[in-house]
């Protein structure tokens, strides 16, 4: 794979903590990959605000690893699956989790067509074509036949409180399928209030991994929400309103 991106330093490899904390491993050609998306986040970070992490470790710990490691079970299905992450912004999780499994489709969701640009352009960089970038709010997808009760996966990463993601989410989601939030420290009222809310969704609550990032010991929550019923047809409420009025227990 060429490019013609700066030269950046090189990514740490770190296939044992893969193999020990995920049970995958990339391939040489995925670790590729990687170092491309590396070289090019840090490069259109001079341009557009994506991240405050460029650090090779911790790009790797904080963006691949931890991106990676909320759907570590789907690394391990042979079965192909259609994913959405909502709230896409540098493209984290799905970037990474396209390149681990490259017969997902993945769609990638932000309502700031700058982001989206961005993302746009790092997929022939990095030889993607299973990925969809889309501008666009997902109060709207959420009632659109091709992307209501759709997706076997919905990935939310730092997007906005326990109720709104359910809300955000659970209607894009198949019967069956899984909810991904991607949180720092969790409580047991949040627990409470995610319960309560998810099943006015059509959700459960079917796991919550707590664990640390392999370096720095953060703090890190998976939260898994199944989709049990279908989710009634006035949600998600109209564009704006589940952030600024969340659902209530």
């Amino acid at each position: 794979m060429t490019s013609d991106l700066p030269s950046t330093a090189s990514l740490p490899s770190q296939l044992d903590i893969w193999q020990e904390t995920l049970g995958w491993q990339p391939t040489p050609a995925q670790q590729d990959q990687f170092q491309t998306l590396y070289a090019y986040i840090l490069d259109a970070n001079q341009h557009v605000n994506l991240t405050r992490i460029t650090e090779p470790l911790d790009f790797w710990e904080k963006h691949l690893w931890d991106s990676l490691r909320g759907v570590a079970i789907g690394l391990a299905s042979d079965a192909p699956a259609r994913v959405m992450d909502v709230g896409t912004g540098a493209g984290f999780p799905g970037l990474p989790l396209a390149i681990a499994r490259p017969d997902w489709d993945v769609t990638l969701l932000d309502s700031t067509r700058k982001k989206i640009d961005v993302v746009q352009a790092a997929l022939p960089l990095l030889g993607l074509t299973n990925v969809t970038p889309m501008v666009g709010r997902v109060e709207t997808l959420g009632h659109l036949p091709t992307h209501r009760e759709q997706y076997d996966w919905v990935l939310l990463r730092a997007v906005a409180s326990v109720a709104t993601c359910a809300e955000y989410a659970l209607p894009l989601v198949k019967l069956g399928g899984q909810v991904v939030l991607y949180r720092g420290q969790w409580t047991v009222e949040e627990e409470q209030q995610l319960q309560a809310v998810a099943r006015q969704l059509g959700g459960a609550i079917a796991q919550v991994d707590a664990f640390e990032t392999p370096f720095t010991q953060g703090v890190r929550h998976s939260i898994y929400l199944t989709k049990v019923a279908a989710t009634p047809a006035a949600y998600p409420r109209a564009v704006g309103i589940p952030k600024q009025q969340p659902l209530l227990a």
